[in-house]
């Protein structure tokens, strides 16, 4: 292999003295798709795409504030001494399940005054956000963040990356862990899966669809934070693995109560689905 490629620009675009960051056009990326696809789906569940629309407008700005906030709370003690970076997104430093949270709070405030479900809602965003993240993280890739202890050349070959993917773990004189993409391999593979079956009759109540990518996403991050040498800790538990865990046992436990304790609409018809024999 020829690895003389040396280390790929964070920066797309140079307008003068404006810098347009790949970070950003990566990320930007991702939210475009995701809102193509949940349009698309309000469509076949009769939600006004005008609904939509006006939510991730009210969403986006929030869980981009959410997503820096909770990054910059855990990190008190540099930006504390640098407030000045605390708005430099560009440069990294945000943390996905704070856009999460932030977004959710929003959907849910957004639904009940607007007499929208806000269960069927969040099932239509939920595997859009799954790609966005997946795609995200290749933002994290072009800063060269979200990876891993130091590896070997060898290792990250028997992946059969290509060259420019291997060169650019090539962090600080070693070669990394490239978890950002164990992660956006995660999501790609649980988008599918979760595409692949919501539109089968009887398989979900509203509001399943969310806890199926609660799951799935708060299973493989509890993994692939454990790898990670830049996890934000509360003394010495890393952050996001506790979150994981609170997400895995608390969408688990969610989804058995609602089935035993609620007449749940189903996410197809909107009516209580058929049993199935």
């Amino acid at each position: 292999m020829n690895l003389l490629l040396g280390a790929l620009n964070p920066i797309a675009l140079r307008l003068g003295a404006l810098e347009i960051h790949w970070y950003g056009v990566i990320i930007a990326t991702g939210v475009v798709l995701a809102v193509g696809l949940a349009l698309q789906e309000a469509k076949r569940r009769n939600v006004s795409e005008d609904d939509i629309l006006n939510l991730i407008l009210w969403a986006l700005p929030f869980a981009l504030i959410g997503a820096r906030l909770y990054y910059v709370v855990f990190e008190w003690s540099y930006y504390q001494a640098n407030p000045g970076e605390i708005i430099q997104i560009w440069h990294g430093g945000i943390a996905i399940y704070g856009g999460l949270i932030a977004a959710a709070i929003v959907f849910i405030i957004y639904c009940r005054r607007h007499a929208l479900s806000p269960w069927l809602v969040l099932d239509i965003a939920a595997p859009t956000v799954m790609i966005a993240q997946a795609i995200g993280r290749w933002g994290n890739f072009m800063n060269q963040e979200a990876y891993g202890a130091p590896t070997t050349l060898h290792f990250l070959q028997s992946l059969h990356l290509p060259d420019w993917v291997i060169q650019q773990m090539l962090i600080d004189g070693a070669y990394r862990q490239p978890t950002f993409l164990y992660e956006s391999a995660w999501n790609v593979l649980g988008f599918i899966i979760i595409m692949s079956i919501r539109h089968r009759t009887g398989w979900f109540k509203q509001g399943e669809i969310l806890f199926s990518y609660l799951i799935w996403y708060s299973f493989g991050r509890f993994f692939i934070e454990g790898m990670r040498t830049d996890s934000l800790f509360i003394g010495s538990l890393r952050v996001s693995q506790i979150v994981s865990l609170v997400l895995f046992f608390g969408a688990i436990g969610l989804w058995i109560w609602r089935r035993k304790h609620s007449q749940l609409p189903d996410y197809l018809t909107g009516n209580q689905a058929k049993e199935q024999k």
